[in-house]
C-alpha cells in the first residue's frame, strides 16, 4: 500500500471520530432540556415512593378512649405506607406502687416477612388494642404504652414508650 493511502486513511479516521464526538456531543446537549423538564420529587408524594422519616407523631399517632368503664382503647393510625409490629406492643399500669403489666387484645393483623425482624404480623391502618383496667387506680396513675413500626422503604423506627395519665374518678 503506497504512504499516501496510509495518511489518506488516518485522516478519514480522524475526521470519523471527530464527527462522531460532535454527533454525540448534540445529542447529549439535546437531551438536557428533556432531563431539565423531569419532575422532581419532594419524596412526599401520593402514590410516590414516600423515603421522608416522618416525626413519629406523624408516622404512628395514637389516642387513648375509656368504652365503658374500665375498658380502654388505645387506638392507632398508622401514616400510609408505615406499619405497627404486633410483638412490639406492651402496655402497663404505672402507679406510685410500681408497674403492672396490662392483659391486652389486638385485632388479627397481616403476615408479611420483614427486612428486619423475618416473619411478622403487621397493623396498616388504624388498630385498637382493647385494655381492662380496673377502675379503683389511685390518682396520677399512668397507662405506659410500648410499640414500634416501619416504613414500607426501609425505615424502622426504634421502640417508643409513650405515656397517658389516666382521668381519675
Amino acid at each position: 500500500m503506497p504512504a499516501w493511502s496510509s495518511i489518506a486513511m488516518r485522516h478519514e479516521m480522524r475526521i470519523s471520530t471527530t464527527a462522531f464526538l460532535a454527533g454525540l456531543a448534540i445529542l447529549i446537549l439535546s437531551a438536557l432540556p428533556a432531563l431539565a423538564q423531569l419532575p422532581v420529587s419532594s419524596g412526599n408524594t401520593p402514590g410516590g415512593n414516600n423515603q421522608r422519616v416522618l416525626p413519629i407523631a406523624e408516622a404512628f399517632p395514637w389516642y387513648v378512649s375509656e368504652a365503658a368503664p374500665g375498658e380502654f382503647r388505645v387506638i392507632f393510625d398508622p401514616a400510609p405506607e408505615h406499619y405497627l409490629y404486633r410483638h412490639a406492643f406492651d402496655f402497663r399500669l404505672q402507679t406510685g406502687a410500681g408497674e403492672q403489666p396490662l392483659e391486652f387484645r389486638l385485632p388479627p393483623g397481616l403476615a408479611k416477612t420483614d427486612q428486619f425482624f423475618g416473619d411478622i404480623v403487621a397493623y396498616y391502618g388504624q388498630v385498637e388494642a382493647e385494655l381492662d383496667i380496673v377502675r379503683d387506680f389511685p390518682e396520677g396513675a399512668i397507662l405506659l404504652i410500648e410499640f414500634q413500626g416501619c416504613a414500607d422503604w426501609g425505615f424502622c423506627y426504634p421502640p417508643q414508650q409513650a405515656q397517658f395519665e389516666l382521668p381519675s374518678f
